[in-house]
This record gives structure tokens, sequence and C-alpha cells, in this order.
């Protein structure tokens, strides 16, 4: 079983969250890969996602760089098709009080408010010059009703 950073409850224990255990190794515990899974009645239902999670020797003070990774990076408005995240709680409204479930649940959550598959409007030019670590990004929410 594996327990998140925090303790508190095995990290499976949320329905759609799962940790993939052989991705954890003693040799590097600061990279953690999460399956999420769309929620019922959403356009991503029955849609697997993963999350990669990086921590830095700041966490939990900083936050950790999140981005979905693998062949399957879900098409939403927030989510660039290199796979990092435009979600005020991975930058500017990161809290210590925040754990991995917290911040896989606020994802699924915004998956699940979108009313239909589409990139954000600058996903060319984000991707072409961006940053290899979201975490580098000044992001500007523009749109947060999605």
């Amino acid at each position: 079983m594996v327990v998140s950073p925090e303790g508190s409850r095995p990290l499976n224990y949320y329905k759609g969250v799962k940790v993939k255990n052989n991705d954890l190794s003693m040799s590097d515990l600061r990279v953690w890969s999460v399956t999420v899974e769309g929620a019922s009645n959403t356009l991503y239902e029955g849609e697997r996602f993963t999350l990669q999670f990086r921590f830095d020797e700041q966490y939990p003070f900083s936050s950790p760089e999140v981005m979905f990774t693998g062949d399957n990076i879900p098409v939403h408005p927030h989510v660039y098709s290199n796979g990092h995240i435009c979600l005020s709680i991975l930058t500017d409204d990161w809290t210590p009080a925040l754990s991995v479930q917290s911040v896989c649940l606020s994802i699924l959550s915004m998956l699940s408010s979108g009313k239909e598959k589409k990139r954000p409007p600058d996903n060319a030019f984000y991707v072409r010059f961006c940053y290899s670590s979201p975490n580098k990004t000044r992001w500007w929410f523009h749109d947060e009703s999605i």
C-alpha cells in the first residue's frame, strides 16, 4: 500500500485515483506517476490519464510539478498538448495544506466541468516556446469558468 506523503490515507483510497506502484522506487521517491480516470457522466468518462508529480526539496512549501504524460493527454481548454496544466492551485494558489489527493481531485473536477474537448487557444504558440517545466511558466488565468 502506498500512503500519501501526508500519511493520512492510501493514495488508492479515492475512486479514480491510483498510484502506479511499480513506478515508485527507493531510488527516486521525488517522481510519482498517478493514474486518474475520467468521472462518470463527463466528456472524459472511461478515459485514463497519467499524471506525473515531481517534488523538489522545498515540498510541501513549494508546489510539485504536475503534468499529464503518456499517449493520452486530455483535450481540454486548460490542458496543453505537451501535458502542462493551467490550474491556479499548481502555482499562485498553492498552499502546503494541499495534498496529492486534493490536486488529483481538483484536476478531475476541472476536467469534469469541460463542455467540449478543445485545446487552449494559444496551444501551438505555448508548446513551441514554453519551458519544459510548467512550474517555470507565469500563467495568465484568463477563463476560470471552464
